[in-house]
């Protein structure tokens, strides 16, 4: 199995500026032909992507098929969830907007998108909006062979939507809380929807009544979760339900429902949080590929997402997963969605095909998608479609006919589905008979460039231009039945088949040339298109070329860079022995300068010729270099093999940090100069007086400690210091012999000094003191300490903050003696201290995730040792005041690290209430939580 997280693939808060923010994504879905995958994010966009360049290095090199092949941005909220139909002929897509978009191939669509640098290299229209849910889309479900598609949102209902028309066919209103997923039987016979009313329903689908409802596995399963999406086992017999508990809600499970029985006696055990999505993959797999086939011999295979940063692959032959994938994310999985690669072996009438591969999509809220790809022998016993088919029909099960003259089936000898035909305003008109009512669908104004000798554009208005469910079927943008004598548009375009991307033009087609046959002076430049050879220059001289636009010469000018004609080139690091010069001081008059002052005398940096960072989530790097001969010293950012820019300093480079908001360069001069990722300096120039020992960055945190030991946290964003400057000096005075070993900073501001006497310090600006956030005395006797597990297998950069620091504090200092005689109390106290010191620690760093996960622990031993005093004033803290409303109590914060603490208090009360000693006093407290919440 191999395992890509391409970082190109992202939704970003402009597409212009190139240090935006990577914005959550929350859905992925891979086309049937597994040639591209669409994704919808935070940034309201839906982005889709080729395929070859995730999966193929040489391809994403290359930029061959291009990786970005289309930007849709029509909706106007976060995009929560997108579903290609199963012909792959329309790509269905949800929002926060509360509108069901259904988008259609339109070749005549590419180009630049509006308001950004980014270029469509193919085109997807929308072809009818379907507005009717009243909150956010969540979840959207074509069903088998397209006959309906299903969407549910935070609305609490279900809508049928006909897979054909498009018209909306029924409305299910019996759930109680947010739906929050659906899912089809391969079958047809049923569908099921999952909600926070704790309950997965299933419904007949030819009535739409309700067949059950699964309330057992998920009665304590908690409402805090973005999705519950659930997915239907391709042989018809389960389904697996996300967000699913065992023992009173202390463990997460994936719950496996049996069809008909409806019940749920099989859990899927492991992740150590709530389970977000499940995802079949759409084929079966035979237990023994030499038996026929037959419900013993047949197993499946599917995939969970959970909160807890990590993906698991389970196969139903067998009690344990076939793969755990743990921390491969930032954050918690909000979609999967699966793809078998086949190689055709024999085209004939009896087509024999070989699979290739198996694929398995992860998109995670941290802004990024996960990739596993599955070699044939890791995932045996596939089972190709035809026999899948051929099970699928001792179910009985005979679906409603599709409407007459309607089909998702590509015409004979095109390898796609043929999009369906737009109609024009007088189809329009004459057809829904609503051309001069406002009920008849949206009525714009539109832009319409036709093509004419004398080029000029027509501003039309056009009645339902993106249809609405509201109009009629043959009105709505979709083919009517076939026979029907509707006319056709002079605009309407030969049907064209779906481009695989290996087929789109890599120059630009003559089908563009549209953009310079209009008659408006508009054109739409490509830049990684317009090449020499390319077509945009042979009908450059049809486009009206403005004064602004060209140089007497008639020539393009290019945009310039400071440096940006210079090609990189590699120095050697090597120590400079003597940098004196006549800009600078040498070092022994600079020790001398500096020696008098009060205060520690930390070590600076070595003096290098060279010293480079990478910029996280990209391929550039920023660049000191310091010349030993003429004494110059300049910055360079380089993207590639390309210079971006580049700056000359007045005084040798000591230490350079870059993070994806900026780039900081300390001196020997004892200054710190931030640029910009254009070069641009957008802050004075840091005049701290001495050189600087440490400087480390972390998004928009800057943080120096100087030689003679004055710290300092700035918010670069903010252009804002996150508290006065201060001394480390109270760090190291118990003793001559300590100094700081290492430091760091957290994107809040708050300093991680770590020194050679095994103790962790951080400053907290409401104290005004320095603080211990851990220390080598735990170790002694602490039952939770995780000191010795600093060098386990590459872990350290998806760990928190708190199991970092801890892993760099070496083990207890006398591992090597025999064990002491310690009191009886010894390891209790310790432990009970070691957590509330964590629990301290984790609030200052802001660390929401080892903040709760300290909590609980510190809850469980307080539960195990009884300790009635702590565990009561625990909740008092939790809780807050009974009558707490926002804004009416200042002393209380309802929150802790983003977290809110009654939802932690749920938790902490579960934990008391398997506590011989604490049942009584966690039921009491969770009757007074019950009657509050449902006060509030």
């Amino acid at each position: 199995m191999h395992f890509t997280k391409p970082a190109w693939v992202m939704h970003k808060d402009s597409a212009k500026d190139v240090n935006a923010k990577r914005l959550s994504i929350f859905s992925v879905h891979v086309h049937p032909d597994g040639s591209r995958i669409a994704t919808g994010g935070l940034d309201a966009k839906i982005r889709i992507w080729s395929t070859k360049p995730i999966l193929n290095p040489a391809s994403e090199h290359s930029n061959k098929p291009p990786k970005s092949l289309c930007t849709l941005t029509m909706h106007t909220g976060p995009v929560l969830v997108v579903r290609w139909a199963h012909s792959g002929r329309w790509l269905a897509s949800g929002s926060d907007d509360e509108i069901v978009m259904i988008w259609d191939l339109d070749p005549n669509a590419r180009g630049k998108v509006w308001g950004s640098d980014e270029v469509n290299v193919e085109g997807w229209k929308p072809l009818k909006r379907l507005p009717g849910h009243e909150s956010d889309v969540t979840d959207v479900a074509w069903a088998p062979g397209d006959r309906y598609l299903a969407s549910v949102g935070l609305d609490s209902q279900v809508l049928i939507w006909c897979g054909y028309t498009l018209e909306r066919l029924r409305k299910l209103d019996q759930h109680q809380g947010f739906v929050k997923g659906v899912c089809w039987d391969p079958v047809g016979e049923f569908l099921a929807t999952q909600s926070d009313d704790r309950s997965v329903k299933i419904w007949r689908t030819t009535d739409w009544s309700l067949e059950a409802e699964v309330t057992k596995p998920f009665e304590d399963s908690p409402g805090s979760t973005f999705f519950r999406r659930l997915s239907w086992s391709p042989d018809g017999a389960h389904i697996t339900a996300s967000n699913a508990t065992n023992n009173n809600g202390f463990v997460f499970i994936a719950a496996v429902i049996t069809r008909n029985s409806w019940t749920s006696e099989i859990s899927l055990v492991g992740h150590e949080n709530t389970i977000e999505v499940a995802a079949y993959n759409p084929h079966i797999f035979l237990r023994n590929m030499n038996d026929k086939v037959s419900t013993s011999n047949i197993c499946s295979v599917v995939a969970l997402g959970a909160d807890d940063r990590s993906v698991s692959v389970w196969q139903t032959k067998s009690a344990r997963p076939l793969i755990v994938a743990k921390e491969v994310f930032d954050r918690q999985i909000m979609d999967l969605s699966w793809y078998v690669k086949y190689i055709i072996l024999q085209a004939s009438a009896n087509e024999n095909r070989s699979w290739d591969g198996l694929t398995l999509y992860a998109a995670s809220s941290d802004g990024t998608i996960g990739v596993f790809n599955f070699d044939p022998e890791e995932l045996e016993g596939i089972a190709p479609h035809s026999v899948q088919e051929q099970y699928l029909t001792k179910f009985g099960f005979t679906p409603t006919p599709i409407p007459e003259g309607y089909s998702h089936i590509s015409t004979k000898g095109l390898p796609q589905p043929t999009p369906p035909l737009s109609p024009t305003p007088q189809q329009q008109s004459q057809t829904s008979g609503f051309s001069q009512l406002n009920g008849g669908g949206e009525r714009i104004n539109m832009l319409v460039a036709k093509r004419s000798n004398k080029k000029r554009v027509n501003l039309t208005t056009q009645v339902g231009a993106v249809p609405s469910a509201s109009t009629s079927a043959s009105a709505n943008g979709i083919a009517g039945p076939s026979g029907s004598t509707v006319p056709i548009s002079k605009r309407t375009h030969a049907p064209s088949a779906f481009p695989l991307p290996s087929e789109q033009p890599f120059d630009a087609p003559d089908s563009w040339s549209r953009h310079t046959d209009v008659g408006m002076d508009v054109d739409v430049p490509i830049d990684s298109l317009d090449t020499p050879a390319s077509p945009m220059h042979a009908r450059a001289g049809k486009r009206k070329a403005s004064a602004m636009d060209l140089p007497e010469d008639g020539k393009q000018v290019k945009a310039r860079t400071l440096g940006g004609d210079r090609v990189r080139d590699h120095v050697v690091v090597k120590e400079i022995a003597h940098h004196g010069s006549a800009r600078g001081t040498a070092i022994d008059g600079v020790a001398l300068a500096w020696g008098g002052q009060a205060g520690p005398n930390l070590p600076v940096p070595t003096l290098l010729t060279s010293l480079s960072t990478e910029i996280e989530g990209s391929d550039d790097v920023f660049e000191g270099r310091n010349s030993e001969e003429d004494g110059l010293t300049e910055v360079i950012f380089i993207s590639g093999k390309q210079t971006q820019w580049l700056d000359y300093l007045p005084s040798p480079a000591l230490s350079i940090k870059a993070t994806p908001l900026f780039c900081a360069v300390a001196t020997l001069d004892g200054s710190v100069t931030v640029y910009s990722h254009t070069g641009r300096r957008f802050m004075p120039t840091f005049a701290l007086g001495t050189p600087a020992a440490f400087m480390e960055a972390n998004k928009q945190a800057l943080l120096v400690i100087t030689e003679t030991g004055q710290l300092y946290s700035w918010n670069i964003q903010k252009q804002a210091s996150f508290f006065p400057p201060l001394s480390v000096a109270p760090l190291l005075l118990s003793s001559l012999n300590h100094t700081i070993v290492s430091a760091s900073v957290r994107p809040n501001g708050s300093p991680v000094v770590h020194c050679s006497n095994g103790v962790a310090y951080s400053y907290d600006p409401a104290l005004l003191t320095w603080v211990k956030l851990s220390e080598r005395w735990w170790s002694e006797g602490s039952d939770v300490w995780q000191g010795r597990q600093r060098n386990s297998a590459n872990q350290a950069g998806n760990r928190g903050i708190m199991s970092s620091v801890e892993g760099s504090i070496s083990g207890t200092p006398d591992e090597g003696l025999p064990d002491k005689i310690r009191p009886t109390w010894w390891n209790t106290a310790l432990t009970l201290g070691h957590l509330e010191t964590r629990l301290n620690a984790t609030r200052l760093l802001d660390s929401p995730q080892e903040y709760k996960q300290a909590l609980l622990l510190y809850a469980k031993k307080v539960a195990d040792e009884g300790f009635r005093a702590k565990a009561e004033e625990l909740i008092k803290e939790l809780f807050g005041p009974v009558y707490y409303r926002p804004g009416r109590e200042d002393s209380w914060s309802p929150t802790v690290v983003g977290l809110p603490k009654r939802d932690l208090l749920k938790d902490v009360l579960s934990i008391f209430a398997r506590s011989k000693t604490l049942t009584k006093l966690a039921m009491d407290w969770q009757d007074i939580l019950k009657r509050t919440s449902s006060d509030d």
